[in-house]
């Protein structure tokens, strides 16, 4: 007779699924957007632990939306392309030859592999620009900036029907213009506004840090939307993290029940969020 060796890891992985049941009951049938970028889209390996997270996600019953950035693809080929920039406030300015490359790189490549990760894990993903169907109209967010927008008019029509068809979406942040013209759009502005068309129940803002510091210097977990705004008054929460606090602000205003700043760097950040009682970033609720 063979004998059993017990492994540790595998009473710990059984342990672990078995606490996650709640909260896969809990997020069974949500919609949850997720924003992708930062380091980990240029990392192989990072991609498909990525990709396989989503389908686990769709696979227990959550619909996962994802939106996504590119901006150091974007400089590689606006690079290759001799195409020179100008800066405004250090802010890329994007003139017409700029969003063309903008759009051929976001829409094409960048959005084809994460579509093709997904696919290849044994989900079933199809890519999409703010530009398909008007998913996203947009106005521009500052003249000086050119062809930089914001979203003013979300239709979730399109996105609705794929999740009701099991289809994740992955969506390019490209918008259309009231005359048909082309926008570049932030990657969390466009998350955050795709989250609250949809009234997502969690927006996930995959960063590369840990989350929302308080005044104390050390990471907050839990946090309220009057906490952001006192935090941003007197200068606790700065710099880059400004436009990720508003972006969750806008979202909660908009609808989305719940919004995290997490580490994308983690292995597994989204399933840590939505399936373990302490996930790895910090959670802003309206408050």
């Amino acid at each position: 007779m063979r004998k059993l060796s017990m492994n540790r890891d595998w009473i710990a992985t059984a342990r672990t699924l078995n606490e996650a049941l709640p909260y896969l009951q809990r997020y069974k049938g949500a919609t949850v957007v997720v924003k992708f970028g930062g380091n980990a889209m240029g990392d192989d390996e990072a991609m498909a632990s990525f990709a396989r997270d989503i389908v686990l996600m769709r696979m227990v019953g959550v619909n996962p939306v994802v939106v996504h950035g590119g901006g150091p693809m974007i400089n590689d080929m606006l690079k290759k392309l001799g195409v020179e920039s100008e800066w405004v406030n250090g802010k890329r300015v994007t003139d017409a030859a700029t969003v063309e490359v903008v759009e051929m790189v976001l829409s094409g490549p960048v959005n084809a592999r994460i579509v093709a990760a997904i696919n290849q894990e044994g989900g079933r993903a199809v890519g999409l620009s703010g530009k398909d169907a008007n998913l996203m109209v947009c106005e521009p967010t500052d003249a000086k900036l050119g062809f930089v927008g914001t979203p003013v008019e979300v239709d979730p029509f399109v996105l609705k029907r794929l999740v009701e068809s099991e289809t994740i979406p992955v969506i390019a942040p490209i918008g259309v213009g009231r005359e048909g013209e082309s926008y570049n759009i932030n990657g969390d502005t466009a998350a955050g506004a795709i989250a609250a068309a949809l009234k997502a129940d969690r927006l996930l803002l995959m960063t590369d840090v840990q989350g929302v510091k308080g005044p104390d210097g050390n990471f907050v977990t839990e946090l309220t939307s009057s906490q952001i705004k006192d935090w941003t008054a007197d200068g606790t929460i700065a710099g880059g993290m400004i436009p990720k606090t508003e972006t969750a602000l806008k979202a909660l205003e908009g609808g989305c029940r719940a919004v995290v700043i997490l580490d994308g760097r983690v292995p597994n950040a989204a399933l840590l969020e939505l399936y373990t009682e302490q996930g790895p970033g910090s959670i802003i609720r309206l408050g």
